[in-house]
């Protein structure tokens, strides 16, 4: 390495090591210069990573901003939503309780209806011998037809004889 003294210049025990100091210089000068390359390589990678990472932070930003709005939109619609289908459900408790009353009165119309029936089943007794008796009608009528019958061509014969000898 080189000495120098507090000014910068060199002292005379480094004028004594040109040669070695040269090296040193020229090693250092690559170094820097290497160093100074590599640094623009990175610059060249940094600086547009950099300016990326800005645009997406921003548009992240954006993105948060208007989800939350939205957000802020739906818990209004929601709440408002919330509002009508409270006064709906309180409509429909309403009509819960008519639907109550009006089941109450079908449930008092069917037992009445039973009663009804319930004093048909006597009547329906009472039907039932007077189809009996209608049976043993008919069965009645039915052999008094037959027996008019036999006794109009018991008379219709004599009847025809005689009518042969009347003028009329």
């Amino acid at each position: 390495m080189a000495n120098f003294d507090s000014q910068g210049a060199r002292s005379p025990r480094a004028a004594t090591k040109t040669g070695s100091d040269r090296n040193a210089v020229d090693s250092m000068d690559r170094l820097s210069s290497a160093f100074e390359t590599s640094a623009r390589r990175w610059e060249l990678i940094v600086y547009p990573s950099l300016f990326a990472f800005i645009v997406l932070a921003a548009y992240g930003f954006y993105l948060i901003f208007s989800l939350s709005k939205d957000v802020h939109y739906l818990a209004i619609s929601v709440d408002s939503n919330m509002t009508l289908l409270a006064s709906n459900m309180q409509a429909v408790s309403d009509n819960m309780g008519q639907l109550s009353a009006n089941i109450r009165t079908i449930a008092v119309s069917v037992e009445s209806i039973n009663d009804r029936v319930g004093t048909l089943e006597p009547m329906m007794h009472n039907i039932h011998s007077m189809q009996e008796s209608m049976k043993s009608m008919t069965v009645a009528t039915h052999n008094m037809s037959r027996d008019t019958a036999v006794m109009n061509q018991s008379i219709s014969r004599p009847m025809s004889f005689f009518n042969s000898f009347m003028p009329w």
